[in-house]
């Protein structure tokens, strides 16, 4: 039987966001994008936050800055991005960060023939696992199926709590059941922004 809302404020909380799932669930249902400050407050109520980490693909050849574990420095060479030249890519990584993320960066992958690969699960996995230690309760923002064992270890080999946020139309069905919590942010007033 799962918990029915075991929200407490001495809580500690990480979040860990799949933006380009939650981008393209939001662009292809509601032709907008999701409010990630409001996201952030909502997920989190009167718990403590201690981490919130944005996973995000890097396309346009921007060039953010960044650290060597690939974590995005704050601040911005203005020889790179004079003011008002920000690319919408980095625009939006800064609004990311602006909604109080920390981000991960990481290249698009294109291989010949033009396949592209761009995801961020088995990093999510790692930073999840790696985090939980200090955590009590971890929230995973996505709605791919992938991250089902994730879940499972979680829970059952560190008796974390686990939640899970995503539009519930483009969630696997069976990530909804296996957490402790799924939050539909369908359901959270002014998560969408229309374009």
């Amino acid at each position: 039987m799962k918990p029915k809302n075991v929200n407490y404020s001495n809580q500690r909380v990480g979040i860990f966001v799949d933006v380009q799932n939650l981008y393209h669930s939001a662009k292809n249902l509601y032709h907008g994008r999701v409010n990630y400050a409001e996201l952030i407050k909502t997920l989190v109520g009167d718990r403590q936050l201690i981490r919130s980490v944005a996973y995000v693909v890097k396309s346009e050849g921007v060039e953010p800055q960044r650290g060597d574990d690939g974590r995005r420095e704050h601040g911005r060479n203005p020889e790179q991005h004079p003011a008002g030249a920000l690319s919408s890519e980095a625009a939006f990584f800064d609004a990311l960060e602006k909604a109080g993320l920390e981000l991960r960066v990481k290249d698009l992958q294109i291989y010949a023939g033009g396949f592209k690969k761009a995801d961020w699960d088995v990093g999510m996995a790692v930073d999840a696992i790696r985090m939980a230690s200090f955590l009590d309760a971890i929230i995973l923002v996505t709605g791919d199926g992938d991250f089902i064992p994730l879940v499972n270890y979680l829970k059952w080999g560190m008796g974390r709590l686990v939640e899970v946020a995503a539009f519930r139309r483009s969630t696997s069905s069976r990530l909804q059941e296996v957490a402790d919590k799924f939050i539909n942010i369908e359901e959270i007033p002014k998560i969408i922004i229309k374009k």
